[in-house]
């Protein structure tokens, strides 16, 4: 019990255990799914485009109706989303076991159901981010987020990835029925977190047009969030260009096999669990713009020496400083915009940062299939070198809006 006061600290309350016991359960199905998807997809076909198109697929949900699924959440009972829409990846996945197992399964089936689960998870998640708040004091939202990224770098990030293409060699159906049955089991544990009263009673002849738009006129209006999301944005262009032939890149540019392609989430976990670890230490030393300054000359060195590495002990070591970077900035992110938005809009201002980062992921990957494919599996780590440079520069000066006396007041609840 001392170990579990530890991790999840009695103050926080039963309602918060159960939430981060079923989102770190979630995560390491995800987390799975992470290196089987992409292995099921190059054994579908070898074309980059192909492979890209599959991480296109994944994110491209989030676009379409990302905005849509803001306004679900700030209108019905978010748990009753999660539990409904999780549910119905569960029988997805289930479906997709089966097809395998059948072999009835083709890439255009494959990339189908990378669709309708990506679909799915934008309304799951959406929602699902909005709960912490709800029960856990504001004061301590630092503390909460820290134990949800601890999930998610642990599970996601580390234990995921390389089970997931363990099971995948030991059968291509073996990891997505795990997935499916690691899913259901979070839904149960979701169900016991109890939340304040929070649906909607929407007016007669609301329209969702508008609700959107008031999402979309508070974040442009409050400028550290406004910021946020702009700089996410512009760097998921140039993310998801490189990232989205990354197995191709680490079978056979790396020369890796399907578990080392796995262990690529590994190192960039074990960096991010540094990061997270010196979250506190780094906000007292330097100012939350210096930090995102800093990490976004990281994330452009991170695609040069990709681009230029051939070496895998070279390029897991470059993943592993990257992972430091990108959770230092996810725990500020999700922080700040927690404690700045309003109850009744977490739901559309997580959205418009959704669409933003997503939007971002989908250009990326779009331009990574067509360079891979015309030039060879470097040179989206190219293009994205030289955009991130671009945007490094452009965006410099954008950071100020994020005001220091806001993010300084982060680090308090980064204590355990």
């Amino acid at each position: 019990m001392r170990l579990v006061d530890l991790v999840l600290p009695e103050r926080l309350g039963r309602p918060f255990r159960w939430l981060v016991a079923s989102s770190w359960v979630s995560n390491l199905g995800d987390g799975i799914a992470l290196a089987a998807g992409p292995l099921l997809v190059a054994s579908l076909t070898s074309s980059p485009f192909l492979v890209a198109l599959a991480a296109t697929l994944q994110w491209l949900p989030a676009m379409v109706v990302g905005l849509l699924a803001g306004v679900v959440t700030d209108r019905r009972d978010r748990r009753r989303i999660v539990v409904l829409v999780d549910g119905a990846r569960v029988g997805v996945l289930l479906v997709l076991t089966a097809t395998i197992l059948t072999g009835h399964l083709t890439i255009g089936l494959a990339l189908g159901t990378m669709l309708v689960l990506g679909t799915a998870e934008v309304f799951a998640d959406n929602a699902q981010s909005t709960m912490l708040p709800m029960v856990v004091p504001r004061q301590d939202l630092g503390v909460g987020n820290q134990r949800i990224q601890t999930g998610l770098l642990t599970l996601n990030q580390m234990a995921g990835p390389p089970l997931g293409a363990a099971l995948f060699a030991l059968g291509s159906a073996v990891p997505f029925g795990t997935q499916a049955a690691l899913s259901a089991l979070a839904v149960g544990l979701v169900t016991k977190v109890a939340l304040p009263p929070h649906a909607t009673d929407t007016p007669a002849g609301a329209r969702i047009h508008q609700d959107i738009a008031d999402g979309f006129r508070w974040t442009v209006r409050h400028p550290a969030v406004r910021t946020l999301v702009l700089t996410i944005f512009t760097f998921n262009i140039t993310f998801g260009a490189a990232w989205s032939v990354l197995v191709l890149y680490a079978t056979e540019h790396l020369g890796l096999g399907a578990v080392g392609y796995g262990l690529i989430t590994t190192f960039i976990a074990v960096g991010g669990l540094v990061g997270t670890a010196s979250y506190g230490w780094l906000t007292r030393r330097l100012t939350l713009g210096q930090i995102m300054r800093i990490g976004l000359v990281i994330e452009t060195l991170t695609h040069l020496s990709l681009a230029l590495t051939t070496v895998p002990w070279v390029a897991m070591t470059v993943f592993a400083v990257f992972g430091a970077h990108a959770f230092v900035w996810g725990t500020t992110s999700a922080t700040v915009r927690q404690r700045a938005v309003p109850t009744r809009l977490q739901g559309r201002v997580g959205s418009v940062n959704l669409v933003g980062s997503t939007g971002g992921l989908v250009l990326g990957s779009l331009l990574g299939g067509v360079l891979a494919q015309r030039w060879g599996l470097t040179a989206p780590f190219w293009f994205a070198f030289g955009g991130s440079a671009v945007f490094v520069v452009a965006i410099w000066g954008q950071l100020r809006h994020v005001a220091h006396d806001e993010l300084r007041d982060v680090e308090p609840s980064t204590a355990v």
